[in-house]
């Protein structure tokens, strides 16, 4: 049996349920301050969780897409090594609480995140913006360019789905920063779907249209988020390029010690995780895709997907919990 298989059959293990668990026990604990107004504790409780249960899992991980910096993230920081030691080597991108102000607000579709891939397989991608444009699967290479026009990509995505550019739905993150390209795509004619925070679940959303309304995905967003999401979509079939934003000395200094030579480099979604891939995400509220934790009495109802490259299956988790000592 060569290394290889071995992986593969080490993240398939990891797929029966161990990588459910990791987003549950994450989304629990933050749903748990849903709506309090607090940020901090929200995410702080989340990280806690999803850290106490990776290092139960046979792997030896560690966390390139993470909290920051060691010196900024007391735990589950880039560079951390989490699981029991014992098991296949992987690179391991998390969020444990996507979309920290949503959750603090009681929004829709704060998620806690996770992507699992073999060592060396995720962009080590500093914490800077990243421009995006994403769609979903069912689409000929080459749809959507990320140096054409917002006018061009929805021209072309209309053309390549047979309708009429009017029934296309852009997903935009709600920022001054975005305020020419939400003019440029009204002015197409397309419709838009603002969100207030949380582009991981923006880009995901591309994935099932009949399902969200969303069509593409466009705009800046942070780097760390583009692979997560570029994860994501390497298990679904869908597209996606980002190009860093290194506009300082220093952003582009702080990149090439992490290995990256070419500021401007477009990065598709399998640049950005490469290999077998493994994605795991549970709602912590409501959203377009997963229904956010549920509270009774005498249990809990968690809504979780996990997706996988090497077989595109999507599965979806709801599952009912009555030991709740657990969470």
């Amino acid at each position: 049996m060569n290394v290889a298989h071995n992986i593969v059959a080490g993240l398939d293990r990891i797929l029966t349920m161990e990588l459910v668990r990791v987003t549950e026990r994450a989304a629990v604990a933050a749903a748990r301050l849903r709506g309090r107004g607090d940020e901090m504790a929200a995410d702080q409780v989340a990280v806690d969780a999803m850290r106490q249960e990776l290092n139960r899992l046979a792997i030896k991980g560690t966390v390139v897409i993470g909290e920051g910096e060691r010196d900024e993230a007391p735990m589950l920081y880039i560079g951390e090594e989490v699981g029991t030691g014992k098991g296949p080597a992987v690179d391991i991108a998390l969020d444990p609480l996507e979309g920290t102000t949503i959750c603090a607000k009681n929004l829709p579709n704060a998620l806690a995140v996770i992507a699992i891939a073999e060592k060396g397989s995720l962009l080590f991608a500093p914490d800077v913006y990243m421009d995006k444009i994403a769609i979903g699967p069912g689409y000929a290479d080459g749809v959507i360019d990320i140096d054409a026009s917002p006018a061009e990509n929805i021209a072309s995505l209309a053309k390549a789905k047979g309708v009429a550019v009017s029934d296309i739905t852009a997903c935009i993150l709600d920022r001054p920063r975005h305020a020419r390209l939400i003019e440029a795509v009204r002015a197409t004619g397309a419709a838009i779907r603002l969100i207030g925070d949380g582009d991981v679940a923006g880009v995901i959303h591309t994935t099932d249209p009949e399902e969200t309304g969303i069509d593409i995905y466009l705009g800046t967003g942070g780097a760390p988020e583009g692979v997560l999401a570029a994860a994501a979509l390497r298990c679904t079939g869908g597209q996606m390029q980002g190009r860093l934003i290194l506009d300082t000395p220093e952003k582009v200094e702080r990149a090439a010690r992490m290995g990256i030579s070419d500021p401007r480099r477009v990065y598709r979604a399998e640049d950005m995780a490469r290999g077998d891939v493994l994605f795991a995400a549970t709602g912590v509220t409501d959203g377009n895709m997963l229904a956010g934790v549920k509270f009774g009495r005498n249990y809990i109802i968690t809504h979780t997907i996990v997706l996988r490259s090497s077989s595109r299956t999507v599965r979806e988790i709801k599952a009912r919990h009555q030991d709740l000592e657990k969470f």
